[in-house]
């Protein structure tokens, strides 16, 4: 499996490096949640840190600050390999943001992959990359647009709201504890 996503920004290296640096913190202005489940990280943006995002878990092996982020699968994923975000510079007022997923499918991820997360995972990461170009230029991109395979996805996977059987009164009153 290898997967990589890019998109141009027209803005110094330097300020979408320090959009990165704040990665996984409370100062996050990359990660598209709430849209998407958020980028949690136990020690912050630092080599060892374990975290994830829903159900895809990984920790941080390699950090330079200002210029790239990489990411270990955890083990039981189904996926062995490594995720990265770095930022190349393309001149003194632009760079390129690069999204990078090398490894390899093990049991059921052999499925999962191509039929269901590569395709989320290109979807998330075309909104986090609005979210850079937003934050680094202070122009709103033309949002990315969901497939109606990612569409269908999203609605099949999301959370369910549990609303418990409690019976009604005669007039339809619902009234908790009966």
């Amino acid at each position: 499996m290898q997967n990589i996503q890019r998109r141009t920004i027209d803005a110094p290296a330097a300020d979408v490096g320090a959009l990165l640096d704040r990665l996984g913190t409370p100062q996050d202005q990359i990660w598209p949640s709430p849209a998407w489940s958020a980028l949690h990280l136990d020690a912050g943006l630092a080599v060892g840190s374990r975290g994830g995002h829903g159900r895809i878990r990984y920790a941080v092996t390699e950090y330079e600050p200002g210029h790239r982020v990489r990411f270990a699968f955890a083990p039981g994923l189904g996926i062995t390999g490594h995720h990265e975000f770095a930022v190349v510079p393309d001149g003194p007022m632009r760079c390129q943001i690069v999204h990078t997923a090398v490894g390899s499918t093990e049991g059921r991820m052999r499925l999962m992959w191509p039929l269901v997360i590569r395709r989320l995972h290109e979807a998330l990461l075309q909104d986090a990359f609005d979210n850079v170009q937003r934050a680094a230029t202070g122009r709103a991109p033309r949002p990315a647009r969901r497939s109606p395979w990612v569409r269908l996805l999203r609605l099949a996977l999301a959370p369910r709201q549990y609303t418990p059987d409690v019976p009604a009164d005669d007039d339809g009153t619902v009234r908790p504890g009966r």
